[in-house]
């Protein structure tokens, strides 16, 4: 991440605040087993991770749920990342790092994870997130009800 020049790790300026990636190397690991991870990026001796191509695909897959959260969510999104999307970007940089045909499981997951998160870009599914979204005017509209006792009400 380039915190100087307010420079995402993926390229891309959000303003004053930098933008993080929604999962790191340690979240592949723990759900996918650093084998897979030595499989799909250390194609020379298949012997250690190459942490590069990692953070490379986990950039592109955090740039890849930006696009579908910029027109419900102010960006970038407060820490801590909900999980939901720690697992996504997940499954996303997961099917990138297979360069040829991914197995059938890692498909399905890559398929769920955009579908969760067009489901997110409509509105169908909510991220418990501590920050106005992007349609909110910054106004705050109360609601009081209607009035128990009055003159027309006795």
């Amino acid at each position: 991440c380039h915190r100087g020049t307010g420079e995402t790790a993926y390229g891309q300026h959000q303003g004053n605040r930098v933008a993080m990636p929604y999962a790191t190397q340690a979240d592949l690991v723990s759900r996918f087993g650093e084998q897979e991870l030595i499989d799909q990026t250390d194609r020379i001796n298949g012997a250690v991770v190459d942490a590069a191509v990692v953070a490379r695909e986990i950039a592109y897959a955090s740039a890849v749920i930006d696009a579908y959260l910029a027109s419900r969510y102010a960006l970038p999104l407060p820490d801590p990342v909900p999980d939901l999307l720690v697992g996504l970007c997940c499954d996303l940089a997961r099917y990138a790092l297979y360069t040829d045909a991914a197995p059938e499981t890692v498909r399905d997951r890559y398929k769920d994870a955009v579908a969760r998160l067009r489901d997110i870009a409509a509105g169908a599914i909510k991220l418990d997130l501590a920050t106005p979204s992007v349609a909110s005017s910054g106004l705050v509209q109360i609601d009081t009800g209607a009035r128990l006792f009055s003159r027309e009400n006795r």
